[in-house]
């Protein structure tokens, strides 16, 4: 990742977070409905941003909300978005809403991660995925998917497509690193990037079950119940004013194939 400068001053939040939207000033200005020269004065510290204008300005730059209370921060307002634990009574119906998403979904998997991509919480399902997983540093407490995914220790054995969903996973990281500058994200893609992948496990590729024709990337993923096919989605909190509920998503697996979808069907629950 390119280093950046230090960012002390709300100018400086807005500056950074507009060059990494790669938008101009002119672009940006636009975009928010305020002149070029006002966006220069706020960015250079001449003038004085309101909280209501730096809160308006991250709208438009959709900053994420950790980093909006930071800017408030540097301009010397307090922040305005809590963070609350899932487990605090405050988050209980979201609490709510997560497991009544994740038990809805069953019998295929669904897992919630934080923005770091550790195991929040999963369905009873998930265990189709995990068997067979033989590390158990991997499965302790946090539980980064991405991890368990990849290393050889993990899944990756049984991914059948492995090269295929290992690439199409480091992407994604890829592009949640240019969007937020985590530098623990950026971490964990520089050490996951360095697992081994035998030239055996290379050359499988899973027997085709459905042509997909290009639509989406699969996870086949050979298990004790035979070879299941999925395709993932990702739902995140539509409306969040809570930081950590903001970094939330859940990632849901749907049967890509009518096999995959016959054999998790018909297990017991």
């Amino acid at each position: 990742m390119r280093a950046e400068p230090e960012i002390r001053k709300a100018g400086d939040y807005l500056r950074v977070w507009r060059q990494r939207r790669r938008m101009s000033q002119l672009d940006f200005a636009l975009e928010a409905e305020i002149s070029q020269r006002h966006l220069s004065f706020l960015e250079s510290g001449r003038s004085t941003p309101s909280r209501e204008m730096l809160l308006h300005l991250a709208e438009r730059l959709d900053v994420p909300l950790r980093e909006r209370n930071a800017m408030l921060l540097a301009a010397g307002f307090a922040p305005v978005y809590t963070e609350h634990s899932l487990e605090e009574p405050a988050m209980a119906a979201a609490r709510q809403a997560i497991e009544l998403v994740l038990k809805g979904h069953e019998p295929f998997p669904a897992v919630a991660v934080d923005r770091h991509w550790n195991l929040v919480m999963a369905n009873d399902a998930l265990s189709t995925l995990l068997s067979g997983v033989e590390d158990d540093a991997l499965l302790a407490a946090p539980v980064n998917v991405l991890r368990l995914s990849l290393h050889p220790n993990g899944l990756a054995p049984r991914i059948a497509n492995l090269a295929e969903w290992r690439s199409h996973l480091l992407d994604r990281l890829h592009h949640q690193i240019a969007a937020t500058r985590d530098p623990v994200l950026a971490e964990l893609l520089q050490n996951i990037s360095a697992y081994p992948i035998s030239d055996k496990l290379r050359a499988i590729e899973a027997p085709v079950v459905a042509d997909q024709g290009g639509i989406f990337v699969p996870l086949k993923l050979v298990t004790e119940v035979g070879l299941l096919s999925f395709l993932s989605t990702t739902t995140v909190f539509g409306t969040p004013r809570d930081v950590m509920l903001s970094e939330l998503a859940i990632e849901a697996f749907f049967p890509a194939d009518a096999e995959t979808r016959r054999i998790l069907e018909k297990r017991p629950t």
